[in-house]
């Protein structure tokens, strides 16, 4: 063997540091050495340097990401909280609204009060019939009127326009099953929902269909149509956006019940109710969700009143809460522990549901949806209209009709008029719950009435629309 030369290196294949030639193990890892490519010390030093000069870079990339790092984390956090929980960075467009235009008649009950009323009140219905219109089947919609016609749905699949002057059939659209859906009438458009899983689009002065959305299940809420959207319920547990132009679907929101309550869409949010026991509130353009309010069975229709919204549950409550507050994180899922733990006597007793300002139990069930007027309240209690005051959540009075009560009351001109399973249309005074009149159909009453330049049109289950004046 000839003399080791000392000015040459091998490098670590583990440590990649330059050891002299000849060692077996490296001197900085301990590894043993297999290489058995040379270099010169000038190439060792520069090897050297360049590892110490990564060593520092990492030791520094360690620094700041162990300073970085949390406010990262913190700053991720507190953006998800902000957009997720508060409107501090994105709010809901004020304008986006679901109101009919002034002087029609355009979705259930006319707006988002509910108020069930359209015009000044100086001409009244005074129980006296002007016309019917028979479809052979139960009506459940409840009309829209648009420029002297009124669209309804009926039992047999058929949506009908029908002219208000004469009562005589203007187009009718078959479907493939019930049409419980209360149609919308917006910018010439016809907008519904049938139980063959489908909502319409036709043309409001011939019928014909301009697009169809299929869904699996029964569509029985009824559409809301607000800034280039129909939002619905359906039968799948699914709260719905479409495109108004094309049918398309924008975003659809899953709730764990049946969703047959219709939508009010105010300041940008979509409030609707499910069978899951949750008044839902969701940002209309994104369907994100901001708020869910845990009651009962949920299957009659919010009512707004600025950022109040008031709804009933099946179990006969009746709920105001602020619309535009938002759950804090997981809400629902630590509150039952929390509970546990108040009455263990360890914890402070829970705070009330995110958006939570009153409620008031009101009778055994409640189909009926609220009806606003001034600071009063009207709604349908098994077989009774009460009207409660909603500044003093006090009960004004109770008017007893002779059947369970599943129409939603109209208010106009100081009167309320409310339809009954017994077959009768009431007409009550407002302030004082006195009867005025009463109108008898051949069959129960679960279509909302609508009244319209002095008349009021409702559906009976007896197959026929009926105008009163």
């Amino acid at each position: 063997m000839g003399q080791r030369d000392d000015s040459k290196y091998v490098i670590c294949s583990v440590c990649h540091r330059p050891n002299r030639v000849g060692k077996t193990y490296c001197q900085y890892c301990w590894s043993q050495i297999r290489s058995t490519v040379e270099i010169d010390s000038e190439e060792a030093r520069e090897t050297l340097h360049g590892l110490e000069k990564n060593s520092r870079r990492r030791k520094k990339i360690r620094l700041w990401s162990f300073i970085l790092g949390p406010l990262i984390l913190v700053a991720t956090l507190s953006g998800v909280i902000l957009v997720g929980y508060t409107d501090i960075l994105i709010r809901p467009p004020l304008t986006l609204n679901s109101n009919s235009p002034a002087g029609q008649w355009a979705m259930f009950h006319h707006d988002l009060l509910h108020s069930g009323s359209s015009g000044s009140g100086d001409t009244l219905p005074e129980g006296k019939l002007l016309w019917t219109f028979s479809t052979g089947r139960e009506i459940q919609s409840s009309p829209a009127i648009v420029d002297s016609v009124a669209y309804v749905g009926s039992r047999n699949g058929k949506i009908y326009a029908i002219n208000l002057i004469t009562g005589t059939i203007q187009w009718e659209y078959q479907t493939g099953s019930w049409v419980d859906s209360s149609p919308v009438v917006m910018n010439g458009v016809v907008y519904f929902g049938s139980n063959d899983g489908s909502v319409y689009a036709l043309d409001a002065i011939s019928g014909k269909k301009l697009w169809s959305f299929q869904t699996p299940y029964p569509i029985r809420s009824s559409v809301a149509v607000a800034g280039g959207a129909v939002y619905f319920g359906g039968d799948d547990y699914y709260i719905y956006a479409l495109n108004v132009q094309t049918g398309e679907m924008l975003w659809r929101f899953w709730t764990d019940g049946l969703v047959v309550s219709s939508v009010a869409v105010n300041n940008g949010i979509v409030y609707v109710g499910s069978e899951d026991g949750f008044l839902y509130a969701l940002d209309a353009r994104n369907g994100r969700f901001r708020l869910r309010f845990r009651s009962a069975l949920i299957t009659t229709s919010p009512a707004v009143n600025g950022n109040t919204v008031y709804f009933c549950s099946s179990n006969g409550y009746l709920y105001a809460i602020n619309g535009r507050s938002r759950n804090w994180p997981f809400e629902y899922d630590i509150l039952p522990y929390w509970i546990q733990l108040w009455g263990m006597g360890v914890a402070p007793k829970p705070p009330e549901h995110s958006g939570f300002i009153w409620q008031m139990k009101l009778g055994t069930t409640i189909w009926s949806s609220p009806t606003i007027q001034n600071s009063t309240l009207y709604v349908g209690v098994d077989d009774s209209l009460v009207a409660i005051d909603i500044q003093t959540h006090k009960i004004l009075w109770s008017f007893k009709t002779g059947g369970v009560i599943e129409s939603s009351p109209a208010v106009n001109g100081n009167i309320a008029y409310i339809g009954s399973d017994d077959g009768k249309i009431y007409a009550i005074d407002a302030t004082s719950g006195k009867g005025l009149w009463n109108f008898s159909t051949q069959g129960p009453i679960g279509s909302s009435p609508a009244i319209f330049n002095g008349v009021l049109y409702v559906g009976s289950y007896d197959g026929l629309l009926y105008a009163i004046k």
